[in-house]
């Protein structure tokens, strides 16, 4: 790294003081539409000499491309400007594959949201006395087992929510590292050896802690989408409910069927459930403020009064869910074929192909 790039790590601190930053993208316009970092404003390469003039001084200009070289470009043209500018070490590949992480106590549990902020992936590790359980773990699957080793646990089972479309899960590869029991909704197709789900199913941690973490399956998403309730605290929700909207339910190209499935969830199994269970999703998008330290969620009664779909009927929730579902996550089919256990491709040949935003939710 150069000495006048900005680390990865040094950026998420910044992007939690916007008055004091400057995000110019150098990219082509195209690249930018299809992702870019919350708060960035495009400025071509081309252009960018003569629209800098106008750029706020005093501020901490970062300047982004795809992995670098642009962006060093753009950074010397700003500086002869007479600007203060650093470039984002990697780009937006940098982007696509950084972490932090939130912890948190709830019910007597530690709860840690793993986030991956560049692709809005949301991983969870719960644990209790010496036991614990990962629910939707990323690719980089070794970060799920530091975090364990450094909070004294034993990950006992390993859970995805659903068989993921827009990223790479690293459940199987963690299940096997860790000896961990690998748990699976086998009405999603995978095609390897796992533990089938039951719905009801409970798992206690700890011999000397009365605490569980029970699963339900909740289609919709998926058709073996499942959402996992932690005592009377908290609702891991997968894909089924964001903190913006729902899950998209066209992926399987069954969208009207998969729609009604998905109300039926929503009104059976989750929303039921009372208005101070926090909801930890699978994802966010761009319209959720993230800030290092504060745990992604929000409580199920602020989401029924920011998230008109849920008070809708049925047929209106089904026409309104059909009618907003936006463009398909980039290479899904490749991505759902490695996650299920059906693809030649090896994981770094995907991992390139799965850059880019989560395309999950229904759009608003």
């Amino acid at each position: 790294m150069r000495n006048d790039d900005i680390s990865m790590g040094d950026f998420l601190s910044l992007l939690d003081r916007p008055d004091e930053l400057f995000l110019c993208d150098v990219r082509e316009p195209e690249e930018y539409a299809q992702w870019r970092i919350p708060g960035a404003r495009n400025f071509p390469l081309g252009d960018l000499a003569a629209s800098c003039l106008n750029f706020p001084l005093g501020v901490q200009v970062v300047v982004i491309c795809a992995k670098g070289a642009r962006a060093e470009q753009g950074a010397e043209i700003l500086r002869s400007a007479g600007l203060s500018a650093a470039v984002l070490a990697g780009g937006m590949g940098a982007w696509g594959v950084a972490y932090d992480q939130v912890e948190m106590t709830l019910g007597g549990a530690l709860v840690i949201q793993v986030r991956r902020r560049g692709k809005g992936c949301l991983s969870y590790v719960v644990g209790a006395a010496h036991g614990a359980i990962v629910i939707d773990p990323s690719a980089e699957f070794e970060r799920y087992v530091a975090i364990a080793q450094q909070y004294g646990l034993t990950i006992s089972h390993v859970f995805d929510t659903h068989l993921h479309a827009d990223h790479l899960s690293g459940a199987r590869e963690l299940a096997e590292a860790t000896g961990a029991t690998l748990v699976l909704n086998a009405s999603d197709p995978f095609n390897f050896a796992f533990t089938p789900m039951v719905d009801g199913l409970s798992i206690q941690l700890g011999d000397d802690v009365h605490f569980s973490v029970s699963a339900v399956s909740a289609p919709g998403h998926t058709e073996g989408s499942t959402v996992f309730q932690l005592g009377e605290a908290a609702l891991f929700t997968g894909d089924t409910l964001f903190l913006e909207s729902v899950g998209r339910p066209d992926l399987a190209d069954q969208a009207e069927a998969f729609a009604h499935s998905l109300y039926q969830s929503l009104h059976n199994r989750v929303l039921p459930l009372n208005d101070d269970f926090l909801i930890f999703p699978a994802h966010f998008g761009d319209s959720v403020s993230i800030r290092s330290g504060e745990a992604t969620t929000r409580r199920l009664g602020d989401l029924r009064t920011s998230l008109p779909a849920l008070a809708l009927t049925e047929e209106d929730f089904v026409t309104w869910a059909v009618a907003n579902i936006s463009d398909r996550p980039g290479n899904y089919q490749e991505i759902v074929r490695f996650n299920a256990g059906r693809s030649s491709m090896d994981a770094v040949e995907l991992r390139e192909l799965e850059l880019g935003p989560n395309r999950c939710a229904v759009a608003l």
